[in-house]
């Protein structure tokens, strides 16, 4: 490997470093109504997100809060020299991904002998905490 692939290969390692990941999987709310929670958060400083959430009064605000709570935890037992970062308000919530997970059928009976179909959706929901690079880091 040549020195400038093991430079980029250092780089990317100390970048992974800041990043902190939380997953939830199989969430029983529709995607569609969690991307609308979601959405307040995107790109949000992380203690700002949270008191979005708990404010919220949308249901799927709940579980965020606590995927979010989870993924600062994972943050802070990846980088316990860096606490301050987190009070200065310099971790935010890069990237939240919601996407669709199974999805159970069930019928319901209608009129006429006929059956409707119910659909109770479930999603998986990640979220990516980073470090805002300064001014000096950008360049």
């Amino acid at each position: 490997m040549g020195s400038r692939k093991t430079h980029m290969a250092d780089r990317l390692k100390e970048a992974r470093k800041s990043i902190a990941i939380a997953k939830l999987n199989d969430v029983p709310t529709s995607p569609r109504k969690m991307r609308l929670v979601a959405d307040t958060v995107r790109g949000v400083e992380v203690n700002r997100a949270l008191d979005l959430l708990h404010f919220s009064k949308k249901q799927p605000s709940i579980r965020l809060e606590k995927l979010l709570r989870s993924a600062i935890a994972n943050w802070e037992a990846k980088n316990p020299d860096q606490s301050k970062e987190l009070d200065n308000g310099n971790v935010y919530v890069k990237t939240i991904m919601v996407n669709e997970g199974r999805t159970i059928k069930r019928i319901r009976p209608c009129d006429h002998g006929r059956a409707g179909r119910i659909r109770k959706r479930s999603n998986h929901v990640t979220v990516i905490l980073d470090v805002k690079p300064t001014a000096s880091e950008e360049k």
